[in-house]
């Protein structure tokens, strides 16, 4: 507590809400989404201007009136309800919650210990509160405390908020991609920067792909993607010839997206990573085994190819 936010470890957090400020500089809007790890009173005390902030609340701060943040929330009337489909995961089942939003205008008060003389007595920020209402029994209930700076008055933009948070799922789903589960760059061995860098690069290019597949499964949200979003065009026989092979004669093993959408790419992924059509969703891990067994196949055919043409 005595050491000032430039030595800890947790100043990277406010150096991404200054890089962000930098490299987005020309966007229309920047908003910063984190979870508890970032909830510093620097990073609301010191943020770039230009970047909004979402953090989930880990501490019960003091605020400037002298109550205590989590005390603030629970003394709120609910301001409205909603449904959120909550996905099945190990211990849970897939279920409907219903969710309570609340929301609050407050000033979080400068804490007493670690942090610099010349930050400001207070900071101003918005309390949004996201409870469940009556979970199944022996299961923990979805509560998201959440520190913005975006306005938020009334119950819209606090749904809103509640939005932008949920986001953070994608970007955890994204570094799983990256690091031990996927392609490992943690692991990497190399310490020149710049071959580091764009290994990197690559990964990460690749990671978005198969984030895309993911997005992309069920095919319901939104108008389609087309399959050109994470292929080239000249990739859509050999997915076709995949399908072929992979589909069943049950309607749980046939694929029912369209030809050439990102959806259909995406089932033929699932499907060579080890999907079997009828359990759960493919998330991530699988869809980049299915991915990797793809590119292995393109890079097969296209020895093939190259073979033919020139012994033509």
């Amino acid at each position: 507590r005595r050491l000032g936010i430039e030595e800890k470890e947790s100043f990277r957090w406010l150096e991404g809400a200054d890089q962000a400020a930098s490299v987005c500089a020309g966007a229309a809007s920047v908003t910063m989404v984190a979870d508890r790890e970032s909830d510093i009173f620097e990073l609301f005390a010191l943020r770039p201007e230009g970047v909004e902030l979402v953090v989930r609340a880990a501490h019960d701060r003091s605020l400037a009136d002298g109550g205590t943040l989590f005390a603030a929330l629970d003394d709120l009337p609910a301001a409205g309800e909603a449904e959120l489909e909550l996905a099945a995961k190990p211990g849970r089942k897939q279920r409907t919650a219903r969710l309570e939003a609340r929301f609050l205008p407050v000033s979080l008060a400068r804490p007493d210990h670690g942090c610099r003389g010349n930050l400001p007595e207070g900071v101003a920020v918005h309390l949004v509160d996201i409870r469940e209402i009556d979970p199944p029994p022996g299961e923990a209930g979805v509560h998201w405390r959440l520190v913005t700076t975006h306005a938020v008055t009334n119950e819209a933009e606090a749904w809103a908020a509640a939005g932008l948070y949920r986001r953070r799922w994608a970007i955890e789903q994204l570094f799983r991609t990256m690091k031990t589960q996927g392609f490992d760059i943690e692991g990497l061995r190399i310490e020149e920067p710049a071959p580091r860098n764009r290994l990197v690069t690559a990964a990460l290019i690749a990671a978005v792909a198969i984030q895309q597949l993911v997005h992309a499964r069920d095919g319901c949200c939104g108008p389609l993607r087309p399959l050109t979003d994470a292929f080239t065009p000249l990739d859509q026989p050999l997915i076709e010839a995949c399908c072929t092979s992979l589909e069943g004669k049950t309607g749980r093993q046939k694929n029912p997206h369209p030809k050439g959408s990102l959806a259909y790419a995406a089932w033929v992924c699932a499907r060579l990573g080890g999907w079997t059509g009828y359990y759960g969703k493919p998330g991530p891990i699988v869809m980049l085994e299915g991915w990797l067994q793809f590119q292995a196949m393109r890079k097969g055919l296209n020895l093939i190819q190259n073979h033919t043409q020139a012994n033509e």
